[in-house]
C-alpha cells in the first residue's frame, strides 16, 4: 500500500476516525499514520499522556458503556487496538485482572460501534486466540477447541465472537478481524514485572545488570512483527476487508529462536547474557502463515528484525520512563 497515494489521501481526508489503544505500541503508529492523511482522529486511552499533536486524546474508560457510545457517535471510521499486554506468567497469576476489564471493553465498545452504525471497524485480536498449534493459518472461527493463551485467548475470542454474531443476526459485513502475531515497537510495555520478551530484554539491557538472564534455553521459535508494519496492516484491511475469512493474520511471517533474538539484540547493545533452561518458556513453535494478508490486503511487512529493534531501542533509551505513565492492571 502506498500510504502517499492521491486515491489513499481522498479516502481517509477529513474522516473521523477513532482508535482505542492509540497510545500503544501498534496505535501510536496508526495515529500518525492517518493524521499524515488528514484524518481527523480521536484517541481514546488510560495513558496520561499524548503520541500525536494533530489527533484528539481522550483519557476515559472502555469498560463504561455510556462513554463508549458517547466517543463513538458520529464517527466515519473505528479501530479497537485496546487491550492488556503482558507476559505469560503475569496473565497465569492474575487472570482476573486481565479477563475481566478486556472483555468489559471489548463487549462495550464494539456494542457502541454498532448501535452508532459504524461505517468500518477493524478489531485487533492475537495469535493466542488460535488453539495450540505450530503454523498458524486462518480458518472458519473454532470455538470449541481451547486457545493456546487460556485467559487472554478468550477474551479476544469473545469480542471475535460478538462479530461473528452481529454478522449472522444484523448481515454486518463491515467489521473486521485481525489476529497479530508477537508485536514490538516503541511504545510496547517495558515493565520488567510484566513485559513480553522482547520489551523484558530490553529493559533488563538499560539496568546494566550483567549477565542478563534469559528464561528457557533459547529454543522457542516465535514469529515477532514490527509495530509499524502490522499498523499498515490494520489500515489495509479497513480499506480492503477480509474476504471470506472471518479473520486474517498480521505477522512477520518468518519464525526466529529466542536464541538468534538475543544474539541479534546482542549487535545493537553488546552485552553477556545465560539462559535459564529451568524457567517456563512456553510453546516450541509459534509462527504466522501470512499468504491470505498478502493476496487480500496486500499486506507486505518489510522491517528486518535487526531494524526493528534497532528502531525500538532507540525510542526506548529516550522513552524509559514512559511506560510508568501508562494504565497498569496488575498493580
Amino acid at each position: 500500500m502506498n500510504l502517499t497515494s492521491s486515491t489513499l489521501k481522498k479516502k481517509f481526508k477529513n474522516k473521523k476516525i477513532i482508535i482505542t489503544g492509540g497510545t500503544g505500541l501498534i496505535g501510536r503508529q496508526l495515529t500518525k499514520i492517518l493524521c499524515d492523511l488528514n484524518a481527523k482522529v480521536t484517541v481514546v486511552s488510560l495513558d496520561k499522556f499524548s503520541v500525536e499533536k494533530k489527533a484528539k486524546h481522550v483519557l476515559g474508560d472502555l469498560s463504561d458503556f455510556n462513554f463508549c457510545k458517547s466517543i463513538t457517535k458520529n464517527k466515519d471510521f473505528a479501530f479497537h487496538l485496546a487491550g492488556i499486554k503482558a507476559s505469560v506468567k503475569t496473565t497465569i497469576e492474575k487472570p482476573a485482572s486481565f479477563y475481566v476489564p478486556l472483555v468489559m471493553m471489548n463487549t462495550n465498545f464494539l456494542e457502541a460501534c454498532r448501535i452508532n452504525k459504524i461505517k468500518r471497524l477493524v478489531y485487533t485480536s492475537s495469535i493466542g486466540a488460535y488453539s495450540k498449534g505450530s503454523i498458524f493459518r486462518e480458518k472458519k472461527s473454532n470455538f470449541k477447541n481451547l486457545p493456546m493463551d487460556f485467559y487472554p485467548g478468550w477474551a479476544k475470542r469473545m469480542a471475535e465472537l460478538q462479530i461473528v454474531a452481529y454478522k449472522k443476526q444484523f448481515n454486518l459485513k463491515n467489521f473486521f478481524i485481525v489476529r497479530p502475531s508477537n508485536v514490538y515497537g516503541p511504545g510496547d510495555n517495558f515493565d520488567k514485572k510484566n513485559a513480553m520478551v522482547i520489551p523484558s530484554l530490553m529493559s533488563k539491557i538499560l539496568s546494566n545488570k550483567r549477565p542478563i538472564e534469559v528464561w528457557g534455553d533459547g529454543s522457542p521459535i516465535r514469529d515477532f512483527a514490527y509495530s509499524e508494519d502490522v499498523a499498515i496492516g490494520i489500515l489495509q484491511t479497513l480499506v480492503y476487508g477480509t474476504g471470506k475469512f472471518d479473520f486474517i493474520n498480521l505477522g512477520s511471517g518468518k519464525g526466529v529462536s529466542i536464541k538468534n533474538l538475543v544474539k541479534t539484540m546482542s549487535k545493537i547493545n553488546q552485552f553477556t547474557y545465560k539462559f535459564k533452561s529451568n524457567k517456563n518458556q512456553g510453546y516450541s513453535k509459534r509462527v504466522m502463515d501470512i499468504s491470505v494478508a498478502k493476496k487480500i490486503i496486500n499486506y507486505n511487512p518489510n522491517t528486518s528484525l535487526e531494524l526493528g529493534l534497532r528502531k525500538t531501542w532507540n525510542w526506548f533509551i529516550k522513552n524509559n520512563k514512559q511506560y510508568k505513565l501508562r494504565k497498569n492492571y496488575f498493580n
